[in-house]
This record gives structure tokens, sequence and C-alpha cells, in this order.
């Protein structure tokens, strides 16, 4: 039995920078210690590669828990495991808190990691129960804002904070961003999904739901091609700092401003691909920009190999500023893609989702650094994800034009009040077929 067609709402203020915030959280977990990592290796007796570890046990978690809490959601409701994950949250937080091993840390950092990503998944599941069609991507660039921003300010947020305070500080900032958003949600977040739509609890239906969606090519091609080129953004965040403080002799002051361009590209990316999803469909925005990116990418790899003397800055921030900025179109794009055919999963499809872009992250972000951390080096592995995700690309345009041919079917019968073709002759998705 097929599941209603979520209603159109109207896109409150209020609502979207809930969600933005509930998105938030789980790039801030990740990235506000950042600057804190030579104090913590002091005060902890450590070594920077074992508080490096920390933060790869910090993805290992939000990759885990998008993938337990998204499946749990659908059984469940959103609202329950969300304050529940929140609650959780805020303890491990306080708990960091009074850390004084490095082992207690990477365990509280797998906790804290693992319940901050209920407000990542949860949030886009709860924009596919509400709204339908377009409504999802406009709603979810607004949240890819985030998602791209965040992880690149967040270490500027830190190092302010270092400044009236020690590492310690950060996670009492967190918990208290925790805290306000349990509070919030408890009072203004109803429940979205009714449950005459829930998936019937236990660990079989969770396992069922994941194996349906990993051996559905439409979801999957999808997942990884969003997937690898997000992991163009990583390398960037994990390589520019060398790059351009220890390549090029930028100043801290200096290499922000490149850094901030960076982020405002994403954003500018971002906002104007929720304007263009109002008319346009997501999968013909992803065409473009990954089109678009691979040609950036491939200039941008030449460059950074025929000025590898450091004479050639301006031409490499000349071509990586507008490279990260089809990041913005691709991000949103994505997720839009795959919730809207699959709202009966919409849980355990964004949990999918998220989990294998923060796994591809975490996977290619040092790559970059095995070949020396060079701009030649950084171009190369952004070109390379750029270029698998492209090949990706180009295998998924069949599915989708199979999808839209259903689409245009399914309208012109509406219109002309003939009967709808079965979905199993016209080949889009279920939830394609229903709209």
């Amino acid at each position: 039995m097929t599941s209603p067609v979520p209603a159109r709402e109207r896109l409150g203020v209020g609502f979207v920078l809930l969600l933005a915030a509930l998105t938030a959280i789980g790039p801030l977990t990740i990235d506000l210690y950042l600057a804190a990592f030579p104090e913590i290796v002091t005060e902890l007796g450590t070594t920077q590669a074992r508080v490096q570890l920390t933060m790869t046990a910090t993805l290992a978690g939000l990759a885990a828990g998008q993938l337990v809490i998204g499946s749990l959601s659908d059984s469940y409701g959103r609202r329950r495991p969300l304050l529940i994950s929140l609650g959780i949250y805020v303890l491990a937080s306080l708990a960091i808190i009074g850390a004084q091993s490095i082992e207690l840390l990477t365990v509280l950092r797998v906790v804290q990691g693992f319940t901050g990503a209920a407000g990542m998944v949860l949030a886009l599941a709860v924009v596919r129960d509400r709204f339908g069609g377009m409504g999802i991507g406009t709603v979810i660039s607004r949240l890819m804002l985030v998602v791209g921003v965040a992880p690149i300010l967040a270490p500027t947020i830190g190092a302010q904070i270092l400044l009236f305070g020690s590492w310690r500080t950060m996670f009492a900032v967190l918990a208290g961003f925790g805290a306000m958003l349990f509070v919030i949600a408890f009072v203004f977040l109803k429940e979205s999904l009714p449950r005459e739509r829930r998936r019937s609890a236990g660990i079989g239906a969770a396992l069922g739901s994941y194996r349906s969606l990993l051996t559905d090519w439409s979801f999957i091609g999808a997942v990884l091609m969003g997937a690898f080129f997000m992991g163009a953004m990583f390398t960037y965040v994990s390589s520019s700092t060398f790059v351009f403080q220890e390549g090029y002799g930028l100043s801290a002051s200096e290499f922000g401003y490149i850094f901030g361009a960076g982020a405002l590209a994403v954003t500018i990316g971002s906002q104007v691909n929720g304007a263009l999803v109002r008319r346009i469909r997501p999968e013909k925005i992803v065409s473009v920009a990954i089109a678009v990116g691979w040609v950036l990418a491939l200039a941008l790899f030449v460059v950074a190999l025929v000025t590898a003397s450091g004479s050639g800055f301006w031409p490499l921030v000349l071509l990586l500023v507008p490279t990260l900025g089809t990041v913005g179109f691709v991000l949103p794009s994505v997720p839009a893609i795959v919730l809207e055919h699959n709202g009966h999963r919409a849980g355990s499809a964004a949990a999918l989702n998220g989990a294998m872009g923060f796994t591809m992250g975490a996977l290619i972000s040092p790559v970059s650094g095995l070949f020396g951390g060079t701009a030649p080096a950084m171009a190369g592995v952004m070109f390379g994800v750029i270029t698998v995700s492209a090949i990706l690309l180009i295998a998924m345009r069949r599915q989708w034009r199979r999808t839209e041919q259903g689409l245009d079917l399914t309208r012109t019968a509406q219109e002309t009040d003939r009967p709808v073709r079965p979905a199993a002759e016209q080949e889009p998705s279920t939830d394609a077929v229903r709209r």
C-alpha cells in the first residue's frame, strides 16, 4: 500500500531556521575544536595523531548515527528519536568538559557524533514528510547552505572561543547549543510522520529497508555521485591551510579571506539553486553543475601543475572559488532527488545519503596529504573525485529520462482524465507515479 503524498506547505522562516540549526549541529561538532588540537595535545599529554583520531571517531559516530537513527525514525516517528538523541548529545558534551584522558575523549566523541547525527538526518526526513515536489528542493537548498558553509566557518568560530576560554569551553558551547535545540524542538517541532505512514518496527524491517535502497541503482548511483562531488569540498577543507599558508606563504588573516571566499561561493551556489529549483528539476541542475565543475576542476589541475613553483596564486584562486561554487548546486540537488523518489522510506534514504557523504569525506580528505599536500595534489584529488562523479552522472542520465517520461505520462493522463498506465509499464519510481 502506498503512502499519501505530503501536502504542500507554506515555508515558514522559523521552521526553516529550526531545521537549519538541527542540520548545523553535525558540522559544528566535527570542526569546532580544530584550532584547539595543540592545546589538547599539551593538556592531556598525548600525541597529535591521537587527537586527530578523535575527529575520525566523530565522523564514524555521525555515519553510524545517521544509519541507526534515520531507520528508527521510519518506525517510531521523527520527534521522539530527535529529542532522545539531543538529550544524550548534551550529556556527552558536558562529560567531555571533565575528560582527563584522550581515551575517554575519543569514546565520548563517538557518542557525540552518533547523537549529533539525529539533527542532520531527521531534518531532511521532516522536509520529505511535509513537502512535496519542488518544495523539497527549495527547503533542502536552505539546509545544504548550512552543510556547505558550517564545516568551513566552524574552525574560525572555535578560534574565537579560544580567545576567552580553553578547548573545554568549546564543548560547553556545544552542550548549550544542543540544550537550546532540545527546548525549541520540544516546544515547536510537531511530529511529521503519522502512524499510518510508519514502517513496521524491528531490526528486520530496518535491514530490509537499507537492503532495498542499496540494491536500487537509481538511489545508490545518485548518492555516490553526490558523495564523490562532496569529496572535492572535503579535500579543499583539509588541504587549503597547507597549500596557501605553507605553499604560498599567506598569513593567517590572508588565508582567512581565501577561505571565506570559498564559503561565500558555496553559499551563493546553494541559494541560486534554491531559486532555480522552483522552475527546473534538480536532475537538470545537477547535470549542468557537475559538467561545469568538471571543466573548472580540469583547468584548476592544469594551472596547479604548470605553476607548481608558486607563481600561479591568483589563477589558482580564480578557478578554485567557482569550482567550490558548483558544490553549492550539487549538495542540495542530490538529496532532493533521492528523497523525492523515496518518500515511503525518507528516514532511511536521508540516513544513507548523509552517511555516505561523511564516509566518503573521511576517506578522501587525507588523500592529498599522501601526495605532499601541495597545490597540484589538492587540485588533482579534486579533479579525480569530480571525474568519478561525472562518470556516475552519465550512468544516471538514462534512469532520470525514464522517470521524467513517466511524470509526463502521468500529467497528461491527469489533464485528460485518462487512466494512468501501471507503474511497471512507465518505469519511473513509485513516488514519481503518485505525483
